[in-house]
């Protein structure tokens, strides 16, 4: 009798898919690399470099384990592009400022928490009132056209000095940080069209003064206005400003 052929099944070969991964890490650091330099801005450059790190930490391809980026590539490539975005909209705001003669009253940071705007209440509100100021709304449509695009949380906070004030219209100084908040608030909202579900406003009052209450300087600076974009990616220290 013929003996029959003994059939061996053939397993396919898959250790191309190693490699394959890495070159697909490689285009991508190609790609970011290319980005960068068509920003000619080192500062990006440098930070670049950090991603290149969270790609190459673990030894490993894209494609493997997760598919995808690694969560540490990805969450630097964040935190990059937010401090990227934050950047420009300082510089650009910094400008503006400058331009329309406000530079002393509005001071922007751009620091761990996210971009600070800082405006002191004399160029947004009359002496113990909270309405907003007409001459200010040109600078006031200015931020919300800058910031209205930004997928971020949206804090605005009142401060006073701890001068008492008691009226017809405000039982204490959180009354009066509270009303001033929420006007600026609803100028962004429904002047400058940001969407509201963006903010939250605090009533600080007397009791978080950034400056000495004890001189005339120092309750001048703490009677203002706070806007912060809160960053929604950690800040590495090494990629900051």
């Amino acid at each position: 009798m013929k003996r029959k052929k003994e059939h061996h099944e053939e397993h396919v070969d898959e250790t191309w898919l190693l490699p394959y991964s890495d070159m697909l890490t490689l285009l991508l650091a190609l790609f970011i690399v290319m980005f960068a330099m068509s920003q000619v801005d080192n500062k990006k450059l440098a930070r670049v470099s950090q991603t290149f790190n969270a790609i190459f930490a673990g030894g490993k391809g894209v494609l493997v384990d997760s598919g995808g980026d690694t969560p540490g590539a990805a969450a630097v490539t964040n935190s990059i592009m937010e401090q990227d975005k934050m950047a420009d909209i300082k510089a650009a705001l910094d400008e503006e400022i400058k331009s329309n003669g406000y530079d002393n009253q509005v001071k922007v940071n751009l620091g761990a928490e996210g971009l600070s705007i800082n405006i002191q209440d004399t160029v947004l509100f009359n002496s113990g009132e909270a309405d907003v100021l007409e001459k200010f709304n040109p600078v006031l449509l200015q931020i919300a056209g800058m910031i209205k695009g930004l997928d971020n949380e949206i804090r605005i906070s009142g401060h006073t000095d701890n001068i008492p004030i008691k009226n017809a219209k405000f039982r204490s100084n959180w009354d009066l940080s509270y009303m001033r908040a929420s006007n600026v608030m609803e100028f962004f909202v429904h002047s400058g069209k940001v969407a509201p579900e963006k903010f939250s406003i605090e009533a600080d009052g007397e009791y978080r003064p950034k400056y000495d209450n004890s001189t005339a300087e120092g309750r001048a600076k703490n009677r203002s206005i706070d806007i912060l974009v809160v960053r929604k990616y950690a800040l590495n220290d090494k990629k900051s400003e």
